[in-house]
């Protein structure tokens, strides 16, 4: 979201700190503030959105892991090959990778966005703390929909939805929002609720989440990011059948 393009600088100061997942849109943007990301998700299927990974940003890759959706579409493979990237792909819950028995690597549930997809993969991966910063579901004050970098435009979507209006982050007024983030908005706060983890919307911005945290982002990084991690982390060996 719009909000996330002013955490960028903290961002990178705690980079070491934190497990970073990043969203694939965002991917190109970490890369030319020099943030490395952990992970890199995508999940939807579209060639615009395969074009986020049609980069060469050279060694920035080494020791990132592309985390793909089953459906993305083959342009998405097709450039992590092409540059040797680490990657690999996670059905989602759909019929035919039921049928095939693909079970037994598990799936992606309730992972309708890509920020769904990162956030399902590091409570299985048992982090104690999410904290999500540029999870706006809303539009800026001045009608843009992404971050000031964003590959295709920061007023992509501001124009592709009918506005409406909730409740908006620090719960003192209303912002413009639309139906489809509101979705997704209702799809976390779920999760939250579901999988009872501590999360913490450091957003600063955008719509209000219920079961979040409110926190500053550097409240969040002062309280919560308090030593280096081992990174890279450890490889993992490939799994069969």
């Amino acid at each position: 979201g719009p909000s996330l393009t002013k955490q960028l600088p903290l961002l990178k100061k705690y980079a070491s700190k934190a497990t970073i997942f990043c969203a694939d849109s965002s991917y190109p943007i970490l890369a030319k503030h020099g943030i490395k990301p952990d992970y890199v998700c995508m999940l939807e299927r579209t060639e615009i959105t395969a074009e986020f990974f049609n980069h060469d940003f050279g060694e920035f890759d080494k020791d990132i892991v592309f985390v793909c959706a089953g459906v993305v579409h083959p342009k998405a493979i097709e450039y992590l090959k092409g540059r040797n990237r680490k990657y690999l792909i996670i059905p989602r819950y759909l019929y035919f990778p039921i049928y095939i028995k693909l079970k037994y690597f598990d799936f992606l549930y309730n992972t309708p966005s890509v920020a769904h997809m990162a956030c399902y993969l590091s409570l299985h991966l048992n982090h104690k703390n999410i904290i999500f910063i540029g999870q706006d579901l809303a539009y800026a004050e001045n009608g843009n929909s992404h971050p000031d970098d964003y590959q295709n435009s920061a007023n992509y979507e501001s124009q592709m939805y009918e506005h409406i209006l909730t409740e908006a982050y620090g719960g003192k007024k209303e912002i413009k929002t639309h139906e489809v983030w509101i979705f997704f908005k209702q799809i976390l706060e779920a999760m939250i609720i579901k999988y009872h983890i501590t999360t913490y919307n450091c957003t600063e911005g955008g719509a209000r989440i219920e079961g979040t945290i409110e926190k500053p982002f550097l409240w969040a990084c002062e309280n919560l990011l308090h030593k280096d991690l081992n990174k890279p982390f450890e490889k993992l060996e490939p799994l069969s059948l």
